[in-house]
């Protein structure tokens, strides 16, 4: 009896103890050293790839948003998002895809919708807008619908409504654009794209002439 309480004694004992030093190692341990090596090596990403605009943060640049005037650059559809219907103490939005297929009559309708009003808006006095000219990602959502990207074919086709609208020059709007298209990563994975947000905020800069 006394042999089989020291047992369970040191076995009780045995397992406090892994579970101290275990909890130490992988509760203490590594996430202060994974937190460390991010910080001092990936620090941008590691803080959410924050976008800053007069001393402040304004977003990041892996999330795209909506809401812009005309005035702006113009991001891809949103049509997956919606809103947060369970926890109603915070206004969310929820990412998501609009989950139809390419012949789906529905998405075919917003898709002719969407061209069409892309062909309106971004038609001025001396530029017209060919429908043949609007490209993809300016009638479709992305995957997530919070793509932050839009194609260089895109933000040239916004050109000129930009430029209209704000007093400036077509070349001054275009080398803008040109300043902030990034091409594929590392030369040849994905597309070349421009960050709405950071476009906008540098179109925001020029037209107050900072």
């Amino acid at each position: 009896m006394n042999n089989s309480v020291a047992n369970t004694g040191r076995l009780l004992g045995a397992g406090l103890r892994a579970l101290l030093v275990l909890t130490v190692l992988t509760g203490v341990l590594y996430p202060l050293a994974v937190t460390g090596v991010a910080q001092a090596l990936f620090n941008h990403q590691a803080n959410g790839s924050e976008v800053k605009a007069d001393g402040k943060v304004v977003g990041s640049s892996l999330i795209g948003q909506q809401g812009y005037s005309l005035d702006y650059f113009q991001p891809r559809p949103a049509n997956g998002l919606g809103e947060n219907s369970v926890n109603t103490r915070y206004k969310l939005i929820l990412s998501g895809a609009t989950n139809r297929s390419g012949d789906n009559p529905e998405l075919i309708k917003w898709v002719k919708e969407a061209k069409a009003k892309v062909v309106k808006e971004n038609s001025t006095a001396d530029y017209k807008v060919k429908p043949s000219q609007v490209p993809a990602d300016a009638v479709t959502s992305s995957g997530s619908g919070l793509d932050p990207d839009i194609s260089p074919a895109y933000a040239d086709l916004q050109v000129h409504r930009v430029a209209e609208r704000n007093g400036l020059s077509v070349s001054q709007v275009r080398k803008l654009v040109d300043a902030h298209t990034e091409g594929r990563t590392l030369g040849f994975m994905g597309e070349p794209r421009v960050n709405v947000l950071e476009l906008n905020i540098a179109l925001k800069a020029l037209v107050e002439g900072d």
